[in-house]
């Protein structure tokens, strides 16, 4: 998986699959799909956005990264927009999905920015 042309480890996935449901189970604010996570990021309320790397026609979330890197938001792809929407705690697919709210998981994501940090550089 690339995003913004870097190559995502397959385990970093799974990080922040582990990582939504964690804030989901926490307490915290996840919003899903490409409209509310474009509104989140414009309106400066994401902390973290994920895309799905297996939507088409890509163009849907194509906008994402340069937005999040306009506003600097952190974001980072992911191999599977069915298994986003379950992280998500939603039974459809996401294409994307914006933390908005850490609830108890703060450290888990600061460990996972520091991650996506190196990868991005």
């Amino acid at each position: 998986m690339a995003i913004l042309g870097k190559e995502i480890p397959k385990e970093l996935s799974e990080e922040v699959y582990n990582f939504l449901e964690s804030v989901r189970r926490s307490g915290g604010k996840i919003k899903k799909g490409v409209n509310e996570t474009t509104k989140a990021i414009e309106r400066g309320f994401a902390k973290l956005v994920v895309v799905a790397e297996n939507v088409e026609p890509k163009e849907i979330v194509m906008h994402l990264p340069l937005l999040a890197k306009e506003k600097n938001i952190p974001i980072i792809a992911v191999d599977s927009k069915e298994e986003l929407g379950k992280a998500a705690g939603i039974e459809v697919a996401a294409s994307s999905v914006a933390v908005i709210d850490l609830g108890k998981a703060k450290k888990e994501y600061e460990a996972l920015i520091k991650k996506i940090e190196e990868i991005m550089k």
